[in-house]
């Protein structure tokens, strides 16, 4: 009896002596957590989608750089397009919205096979940079000009 009281009394201070260490432990692994700093994550654009084909979905990211003054040629999509502007300004139109200037860091929709009609550079000085999330359920060429019947008065 007198052994098994031994062997139990041994066990409880070496699980006290323990305990402390892993709390102390547990304090280091919290404290260094609270030091790291976590990434910042916001929602920087959100927009429904047109119905599309799952079984075939695909997005391909471009990365378009304007010269100071620089514009594309009117064209047009068959994709939804998802733009986000990473550096200077940009100037959108798309065929039935109103002219629009976006900055770096704001976002912009175009629907699939809408006449982009404006894409340029708001400066005539600075680069800008855009990213272009084109999420397309088919092949096709990415953009494509724009109808050339289009009236005047529409383009």
């Amino acid at each position: 009896m007198s052994s098994n009281r031994i062997w139990v009394s041994l066990v409880v201070i070496v699980s006290c002596a323990a305990v402390p260490g892993v709390r102390s432990v547990a304090a280091w692994s919290r404290a260094q957590a609270s030091q790291q700093k976590s990434p910042q994550a916001r929602v920087a654009y959100s927009h429904d989608l047109p119905p599309m084909s799952g079984g075939s979905l695909a997005v391909t990211i471009v990365e378009v750089d304007f010269g100071p003054g620089e514009s594309s040629m009117p064209h047009s999509h068959p994709c939804p397009v998802i733009g986000y502007v990473v550096e200077g300004t940009l100037r959108n139109q798309v065929k039935g919205e109103p002219d629009a200037v976006y900055k770096a860091g704001e976002s912009f929709y175009e629907p699939p096979n809408g006449v982009h009609l404006v894409a340029a550079n708001a400066s005539d000085t600075q680069p800008a940079k855009l990213l272009a999330y084109f999420v397309c359920d088919h092949k096709a060429a990415l953009s494509v000009p724009a109808p050339q019947n289009m009236p005047a008065a529409d383009k």
